[in-house]
């Protein structure tokens, strides 16, 4: 029987060992474009916070410490555009694809409840939305379409896997959408310090509790945020919830007794970095130079990025002018040149065509798939 008798989607990863079989048979070996977990150093300024926390031998405190709290407050006001937001509405999580994952049954949602996330969207929305025997709806740009008695709507700006940004007069109409209806709104916003394109290099990327978007009452609202992107920190599992304190207590309570607690270094760490602007643009400048040279390789290989990828971590491409290429053929044809990506599919029916193309490999594997790419002629 499937867990908790709920039927789940395959893991999609798993389908990808044929093509990363293929890729790694390339002479010059496999580069891995698929996944997107980071590759460049854990910045000093974590490591030694950890360091210095190792001799950790107490419980710590679910809720995070003071010091935490007060790190992810300042950082939404300074970097986020969010100058009101309150300790007792942040929560330090276990990395955001546990709270992503497990949020609609945390919310009491259950049979019968609609959750609503992007039609073009990372597997766990939907997954989340099934494990708690609710049912998971994508859905576009056009609120009117939307169900009307959704219980959560998830948001994802930057987008994973296309890189669409959600201005702020986009947030505020969903929000206002949600609170006629008594709906929660959760935004993911872990690829909201990768923007690449105007407005959003000048002005930042919205947050859905900017008060242009909230009118100044975070009720209903949550934003989840990771440290893996910006930092390196994957391999720390920091990431944190922020916004309604009401939404907030409940979800502490909970983690309170299902012992699901942020270890005391790495809290440290978080609180660190978070502190620490310097490494991120560091991180970013990385990240913007791999994207300039496989964006030249990619277009040489007679691919096209789609035109409203505007931040994040990948490129989301389809064969340039061709609408009869599926994902899966983009896939199989560039594992012919040792490139593993992820097929759009992954991310629902309406990533059909595209492939996901990540930023995180070193920059010598990168120059390797751009030279791959560009010296090799159109795939199609």
């Amino acid at each position: 029987m499937p867990l908790y008798g709920r039927a789940l989607p395959d893991f999609p990863w798993d389908s990808l060992a044929p093509a990363k079989t293929r890729a790694a048979a390339h002479p010059g070996g496999i580069v891995d474009l698929s996944v997107g977990t980071p590759v460049d150093p854990t910045p000093a300024v974590a490591q030694e916070a950890l360091r210095a926390a190792a001799n950790a031998p107490g419980y710590p405190q679910t809720v995070g410490t003071l010091a935490l709290r007060e790190a992810v407050v300042a950082w939404f006001a300074r970097r986020r555009g969010v100058p009101d937001l309150g300790v007792d509405g942040v929560l330090p999580t276990l990395g955001s694809k546990e709270m992503v994952a497990l949020l609609p049954a945390l919310l009491g949602l259950g049979e019968g409840d609609v959750v609503v996330h992007p039609q073009a969207a990372y597997p766990t929305y939907d997954v989340g939305a099934r494990l708690a025997g609710a049912t998971p709806v994508p859905v576009g740009e056009d609120l009117a379409a939307w169900p009307e008695h959704a219980r959560l709507v998830w948001l994802n700006s930057p987008g994973n896997p296309d890189g669409h940004v959600l201005g702020a007069d986009q947030l505020a109409a969903v929000v206002a959408w949600a609170r006629e209806r008594g709906a929660v709104v959760a935004s993911d916003e872990c690829y909201a310090e990768l923007p690449w394109r105007a407005p959003w290099t000048s002005e930042g990327v919205p947050s859905l509790l900017d008060p242009r978007v909230t009118g100044g009452d975070h009720s209903g609202l949550l934003v989840l945020y990771s440290l893996s992107k910006q930092s390196n920190l994957a391999g720390y599992r920091a990431a944190f919830v922020a916004g309604d304190p009401a939404l907030v207590r409940p979800l502490t309570e909970v983690r309170k007794h299902a012992g699901m607690i942020v270890p005391f270094p790495v809290q440290e760490a978080m609180t660190a970095v978070l502190a620490d602007d310097a490494h991120v643009e560091a991180q970013r400048e990385r990240y913007r130079a791999r994207r300039e040279v496989l964006l030249g390789a990619v277009e040489a290989a007679g691919l096209e990025l789609d035109p409203a990828t505007a931040a994040g971590l990948y490129l989301w491409v389809r064969a340039a002018g061709r609408t009869d290429v599926g994902s899966w053929e983009l896939v199989d044809a560039l594992a012919h040149r040792g490139i593993l990506v992820a097929p759009g599919t992954f991310y629902g029916p309406r990533g059909e065509g595209y492939v996901r193309v990540a930023l995180t490999a070193t920059d010598e594997r990168v120059a390797a798939a751009a030279d791959r790419l560009g010296g090799g002629g159109r795939l199609f």
